[in-house]
């Protein structure tokens, strides 16, 4: 992916900032500062790999905006990274970074990962987000993974 997440959250933060009458050149240096809330999961969608990267694409799609898809060659690994409203009002941006790959059989795994930047109010709009993702996408969990 071009830009990574943490960039990502920034200028997203300081776009809200901005709008709000604010410094958004302040706000982005207060972003980097803060910390991050990352949750992943893993899944088995019970679907071909093309069908499941279609799955993908139209949950991640209705969840938020979509900044960068990597397209692959058939049952190679394909990779998309939405920006989600999460968090009270849904007003904290999550970046939400799914990967899919082919699986034995007919399933595909795919790997979610959200990340969203804390204040001082804990919301674990990265974790929630993460889960409720997950949740849409269907499929068996795997082990969740809490990082940051």
């Amino acid at each position: 992916m071009d830009r990574d997440e943490d960039r990502i959250l920034a200028e997203e933060l300081a776009a809200l900032g901005a709008a709000a009458g604010g410094s958004g050149r302040l706000v982005r240096v207060v972003a980097g500062l803060m910390r991050k809330n990352v949750h992943e999961v893993g899944l088995v969608v019970p679907l071909p790999f093309e069908e499941a990267v279609g799955r993908v694409l139209d949950v991640l799609g209705r969840a938020g905006r979509v900044v960068e898809t990597v397209s692959p060659r058939p049952g190679e690994e394909a990779v998309v990274r939405v920006v989600a409203g999460g968090g009270a009002g849904g007003l904290n941006p999550v970046v939400v970074t799914v990967r899919v790959h082919g699986a034995a059989g007919e399933g595909s795994e795919v790997r979610l990962r959200a990340a969203a930047k804390e204040g001082l109010v804990r919301q674990r709009a990265g974790e929630r987000t993460a889960v409720r993702l997950a949740a849409l996408l269907g499929g068996a969990t795997g082990a969740d993974r809490a990082g940051g």
